[in-house]
């Protein structure tokens, strides 16, 4: 709670009044900036941040505006409005996003995640540490004794993920593609995004083993070390779209697992007039591993993106003051 406190005091004090008259002296160059912050929690942190150091260190008079993925980028294509979608998660509207590339509408200006968003099935380290020969789906199909089934114990376990959800029907589909039911596993049905999140929690608590499927970057991977199992095989996008993500396929091959594309999109109206703002956004990532561990400390100190940004830059200065110039880095130091 201490650390909470403290970093709501900083937050409210991010713009003090000396920072705020260097602000507007320079806003005019940088003007106004709309970012859009996407309803989850990674997104919800990079907004804050590019607020925080476009607006103390460029002297942009940034604003946070509410959106969501599908929303916020047909509107960036079709409208010019919002400036910039921290988060893009392209490969969630590729057609949108292409036509807005095409059409000159939009620009993709880093990497938000080079490692990209991951969804495969994860293991807890201490497991794989004690079993360096499991890496792959081929790996598993042999050891259904490593992941016992609570309820079977004569059977492995794969636990899958909520209803609806797209990772839920690729590992439903996966399941029969290398025929885990054959060697030995049921496919466990959570039933919700608590189901899932709480047996992961259980296993890791109790120093048990589990097999399931989860994605990155996300607060449940930055507080437990599990590890990503690769499917072995390349990617095969027909085949992709074909059957892997279709529930009702019934014939899935062995496949790749995609990993999404998350880069971060600004208008071209905005990159016209942006200056030197527009090189922090080119500059501007940070790994997956990273962003786990802020968004656990996030969700344990059930902090706002804005302080999480505030902690991250009180605490990682090795990091982002790679991203801009010494002197702006001095002036957000300054502001915060």
């Amino acid at each position: 709670m201490k650390r909470l406190l403290a970093s709501t005091i900083l937050a409210a004090g991010i713009f003090s009044a000396s920072g705020l008259i260097a602000a507007s002296a320079q806003a005019a160059e940088c003007g106004d900036v709309t970012i859009s912050n996407m309803n989850w929690q990674s997104a919800e942190l990079l907004s804050n941040l590019d607020k925080i150091i476009l607006t103390a260190g460029y002297g942009c008079n940034a604003e946070i505006v509410v959106g969501d993925t599908v929303p916020t980028i047909t509107s960036m294509v079709e409208k010019g409005q919002p400036d910039i979608a921290p988060e893009g998660w392209v490969d969630l509207l590729p057609d949108i996003v292409k036509q807005g590339f095409d059409d000159g509408k939009i620009i993709a200006l880093s990497e938000s995640l080079p490692d990209g968003g991951e969804q495969g099935w994860w293991i807890p380290k201490y497991i794989a540490d004690k079993n360096p020969d499991l890496k792959t789906f081929d790996d598993l199909l042999k050891h259904p004794d490593l992941f016992p089934d609570p309820e079977n114990p004569s059977k492995g376990a794969i636990y899958n993920g909520a209803p609806g959800w797209g990772g839920t029907v690729v590992t439903s589909q996966f399941y029969k593609a290398f025929e885990f039911e054959k060697a030995g596993f049921n496919l466990i049905d959570t039933g919700s995004a608590a189901g899932l999140d709480g047996a992961i929690a259980k296993a890791n608590e109790r120093n048990q083993p589990i097999a399931a499927f989860y994605w990155a970057p996300t607060a449940l991977l930055g507080k437990y070390e599990m590890v990503m199992l690769k499917t072995g095989y390349d990617i095969d996008e027909a085949e992709w779209k074909r059957c892997n993500t279709v529930l009702d396929c019934p014939d899935p091959k062995k496949n790749g697992w995609p990993k999404d594309r998350v880069e971060t999109l600004v208008t071209k109206k905005f990159s016209d007039r942006a200056g030197p703002a527009l090189d922090y956004l080119k500059n501007r990532s940070w790994s997956n591993d990273t962003l786990n561990k802020l968004l656990a400390w996030m969700t344990d100190n059930q902090a706002t993106g804005e302080q999480a940004a505030v902690h991250f830059l009180k605490t990682q200065e090795d990091l982002w003051t790679k991203w801009v110039p010494a002197d702006v880095a001095e002036k957000v130091k300054a502001a915060i």
